[in-house]
């Protein structure tokens, strides 16, 4: 058996948190935030060890270094920011601290009242030793402090081997020549901070016309902003804005025969006009799509647009590169199908095709063309579709000429396949909220996406509604429900979006009974609706995303905690700032038919609240104001008028003229 490369490094690293699938793939940040990471640094024998967290940006040789603190039982634990987007690495480097082993054992043996005098020359070559790496003038302190340590006179010298101050300035300068570093370099993926935090509203453009039965334009769109920006959104996601095939086109409500005048599903992409690349005429042109793009970042709103990579029969690439598609035995090309349900207008592509590399490279030309057209953020249609392997390599090879691209993985799918696209790099993912409606699914899920491993590389983006998914919840719960999954949505998660105006208007009817689909679906024609409804969202919407933007704590997902409540129709959590100096608590009735009430039991610890005084908690929906006392309080909630409370916590200040108020 070979000897090792070097048998002097002592030091074992195990443990290394956080570190996904042994490195394979990076955790997620954004910009701005902490990278906290804990190792097991251990050695033989009675040595002391310390412990550093080493990291670099990608393009960077050299390595920046932070230490580590102990925290007990051998294990270990450092932080460092990141600022810049791009990739980062990180691993962890332990080593033997011959002056602290030292120290130590002089502490026991000056207390057992032992002879010191050769221990302290030791120590005096060890402070030497750190001299010779030392910068001036912290070398010539170093070096006066050991010769004191050599002076005659142990008894008059020991207490010189306690000093705080050697022991700072000793351990500045660490001998690391048998340093043992983790073998892997893992690896975090930094993206801006819309990756984390953002509200996300979906429209039809075709549907925007203010005449009934006229399709829809970019400058119709451009008129819905004020409406848009007006409910505090700030990212207006758009269907696919391409050609519509006309061959096998699906009628309304998704009938297989279109009559004349159906206008098909923006899903159906291609067209004799085009595309991928291309915008449906209708619609209007890329000028007028530019215009749509730059006149909504005036009004605060990013355009997010729809990666559907597939084809109908109509579209280019099916006569141009039919090698890109599967062949069924008589020769055909095999349309898409989920049996029993088949799309006979869409045609998947081939990700097996012997020509993969060509389509790779063509559909990553289309993310490109968008992106320097200004589009910044993707919805990816069904992306557990296509292969893993495919999208690690596109998203990682669009960031490298656009960095701060966002893509959202849309895939209502089984939980490690929604996993594993987060991991090969979608920023975003769809959940498993939208079906999730009672205490207990609350709980659990939410307790999994914020708790577990999962939080490092997926980052839920949460929808009560889709143009695919009519909940039953919402079916048959009326307005109430609306505003009930709302309140969920745009609290537990610091992503959130809805399906408008079909959200804030409360459309609810399916197709037919068991049905997830809309009756009358917008996915097959043109829709027009009466924004100023009298039953419209549109306030609530509007307040829910104000509070959003004003509250920190609702901003990221990580510090949400469940806190117990005496009743299973609500649920009672908290979201607060790392630093406690902002602390939301949102109380929610899950029954849409029934007033609830139920006593509250706050954990006080986890919001700040220490000393076990009065505090006042601050309906930020309602704007009514509550002194509680203690963890156990009291609520109530009538689905009909307000459903949840978004309370902000306001602690009790006592002034030096003896006048109370709340912060």
């Amino acid at each position: 058996m070979d000897l090792p490369e070097n048998g002097r490094n002592r030091v074992a690293i195990e443990g290394v948190k956080p570190e996904i699938d042994g490195g394979l793939y990076p955790i997620k940040r954004v910009s701005g935030e902490k990278v906290v990471v804990e190792a097991d640094v251990f050695t033989d024998g009675h040595d002391a060890v310390s412990a550093a967290v080493l990291y670099r940006l990608d393009d960077e040789r050299e390595w920046r270094r932070t230490p580590m603190r102990f925290l007990g039982n051998d294990r270990w634990r450092g932080s460092f920011y990141v600022s810049e987007l791009g990739r980062y690495h990180y691993t962890v480097e332990g080593w033997i601290e011959p002056f602290r082993t030292w120290r130590n054992d002089m502490v026991k043996r000056i207390e057992a009242g032992q002879d010191v005098a050769v221990d302290l020359l030791a120590g005096a070559r060890l402070v030497e030793a750190a001299a010779e790496i030392a910068d001036s003038p912290d070398a010539l302190r170093l070096r006066e402090w050991a010769g004191a340590l050599k002076r005659p006179g142990a008894a008059q010298n020991s207490y010189l081997a306690l000093d705080e101050d050697l022991a700072e300035l000793a351990l500045r300068y660490p001998e690391r020549r048998y340093a043992t570093r983790y073998p892997k370099e893992l690896a975090v993926t930094v993206e801006r901070v819309k990756a984390r935090f953002g509200s996300w509203y979906e429209i039809f453009p075709r549907s925007c016309a203010t005449e009934p039965g006229r399709h829809g334009t970019f400058k119709d769109c451009e008129a819905w902003l004020p409406y848009i920006a007006g409910m505090g959104f700030d990212v207006l996601y758009l269907p696919p804005i391409h050609p519509i095939g006309v061959a096998n086109r699906k009628g309304k409500n998704n009938v297989t025969t279109a009559a004349p005048d159906d206008v098909g599903s923006p899903w159906a992409i291609g067209g004799a006009e085009g595309g991928h690349k291309a915008i449906h005429p209708a619609l209007g042109t890329l000028d007028d799509f530019r215009s749509l793009v730059e006149r909504a970042r005036s009004y605060g709103l990013e355009v997010a647009m729809d990666l559907a990579f597939q084809c109908t029969p109509d579209h280019p690439y099916v006569k141009d590169h039919p090698e890109w598609f599967r062949k069924r035995p008589d020769g055909t090309i095999q349309y898409a199908e989920n049996p029993p349900k088949k799309y006979q207008d869409i045609y998947p592509l081939d990700f097996e095709t012997d020509h993969w590399r060509e389509l790779w490279e063509e559909l990553l030309s289309v993310a490109l063309y968008w992106a320097e057209r200004g589009i910044r953020i993707f919805r990816v249609d069904n992306p557990h579709t296509k292969a893993f392997p495919f999208w690690q390599w596109l998203i990682a090879g669009a960031r490298r000429k656009y960095p701060d691209l966002i893509f959202l993985s849309e895939a209502f799918t089984r939980p490690k396949v929604m996993h594993h696209l987060a991991k090969a790099g979608f920023a975003q993912s769809y959940t498993y909220f939208t079906w999730r409606n009672t205490k207990s699914e609350i709980v659990e899920y939410f307790t999994h996406l914020t708790r577990s491993e999962v939080r490092e590389f997926l980052r839920p983006n949460l929808w009560p509604n889709t143009p695919d998914i009519l909940p039953e919840y919402l079916q048959y719960g009326g307005r109430p429900a609306f505003f009930i999954r709302l309140a969920l949505a745009a609290t537990l998660g610091a992503n959130y979006g809805i399906y408008g105006p079909a959200f804030e208007l409360c459309e609810n009817e399916p197709r037919e009974p068991g049905s997830e689909e809309y009756l009358h679906s917008e996915k097959y024609e043109i829709k027009q609706r009466d924004l100023n409804a009298p039953w419209s969202l549109r306030e609530i919407v509007a307040r829910l995303n104000r509070i959003r933007k004003e509250n920190a704590a609702l901003q990221s997902d990580w510090r949400l905690v469940f806190h117990p409540i005496d009743n299973d129709m609500m649920v009672c959590y908290s979201k607060t700032t790392e630093d406690l100096s902002n602390v939301i608590v949102v109380v929610v009735n899950l029954d849409y038919a029934h007033t609830q009430a139920g006593w509250v039991v706050l954990d006080l610890e986890a919001l700040g609240l220490r000393n076990g005084g009065p505090y006042q908690v601050h309906d930020l929906l309602g704007d009514a104001r509550y002194l509680w006392q203690g963890a156990r309080n009291y609520v109530e909630l009538d689905p009909a008028s307000a459903p949840a409370h978004l309370f902000r916590i306001r602690r009790k200040i006592r002034t030096e003229r003896d006048f109370d108020y709340y912060l």
